[in-house]
């Protein structure tokens, strides 16, 4: 730490759900279940897309990072909850607090620009086909999620790097399962108004432009789609995008309740049952809305496990 930084704080508490015993080993369990299927699904669904050539586009690739970044911001979370559910100190370093931060924010802002670019793709295949080759090009999609990754990541450091210059000198038990950035100002003895600023103005920024582009590719996508005459190339049209507007649905309605919301009405307790869900329940439900909404992955999967029947 920083020599002018006066902080006495050398680790923290993670309180995290309740202090019943029997609760927590439920809760143990049932989590425990949730990453397991977080884990199978998303690496499923990544080496689904990279066996099967027909999944060789730029909507997958965006997929697959998709599951990617899934199962890294899960990751980062849900390993430390688990064994606090186990375990009486329930203790993270102060090192580990801001490197769970870090990664958590990092991959979950990097979410928020692939589904914007998810959504683009979308918008090209469906009213521009004929440019959609030349706009969607391989540099064009590997630039696009190196930019999230790149961007997230920027964001995530300026974050981390003056939430843990603050000082911490009075209690150190986080009222939270894991060490995210409003109920560490809470617990911090400094001046928060310039975190509070930058929280809102950088997460704003980014989940706010996200969503706006994903709302205005969507409008132009609808508008393209009720113009089509043929009923069956309409559904055809809306079954390649409902997969993906109900993961924006359920990814951004959480998030934007959590870090747009004024300081004053942040309540930590309903704000842990919040991030539960876009911290560990929506990476699960990722595969699953991939999945069964999506008849080309299911064809795929089909077709993937033929080709395992046929071998033996």
């Amino acid at each position: 730490m920083p020599s002018g930084n006066q902080t006495t704080v050398t680790e923290f508490i993670l309180f995290g759900f309740t202090s019943s015993p029997e609760m927590e080993v439920a809760l143990f369990v049932l989590f425990l279940i949730i990453y397991i299927s977080t884990l199978v699904g998303n690496t499923g669904i990544i080496i689904l897309i990279q066996s099967d050539s027909y999944l060789h586009t730029p909507m997958y690739y965006f997929l697959s990072n998709l599951s990617f970044l899934d199962l890294c911001y899960s990751s980062a979370i849900a390993p430390k909850m688990l064994a606090n559910f186990l375990s009486h100190s329930k203790t993270i370093s102060f090192a580990g607090c801001a490197t769970q931060m870090f990664l958590f924010a990092a991959f979950a802002d990097a979410e928020c620009l692939i589904l914007a670019a998810m959504a683009c793709d979308r918008y090209v295949a469906i009213c521009n086909p004929l440019l959609y080759t030349a706009v969607m090009s391989q540099r064009v999609c590997i630039s696009l999620v190196a930019g999230a990754y790149i961007s997230g990541s920027m964001s995530s450091l300026v974050h981390t790097c003056f939430t843990f210059t603050l000082s911490f000198c009075g209690s150190n038990v986080i009222n939270h399962f894991f060490c995210d950035i409003p109920p560490l100002l809470a617990l911090s003895c400094s001046n928060t108004h310039i975190n509070e600023i930058l929280l809102f103005a950088l997460c704003g920024f980014i989940q706010t432009s996200t969503f706006v582009i994903i709302l205005v590719s969507y409008a132009y996508i609808l508008f393209a789609i009720l113009r089509i005459r043929s009923a069956e190339n309409r559904h055809k049209a809306f079954s390649t995008c409902t997969s993906h507007m109900t993961a924006v649905t359920l990814f951004y309605g959480t998030l934007l309740f959590m870090y747009l919301q004024p300081s004053s009405s942040y309540v930590l307790d309903t704000a842990k049952v919040v991030s539960v869900f876009y911290t560990v329940v929506f990476p699960m439900l990722n595969p699953l809305i991939y999945s069964l909404r999506n008849k080309e992955v299911k064809d795929a999967l089909r077709r993937t496990l033929e080709r395992k029947v046929f071998s033996q």
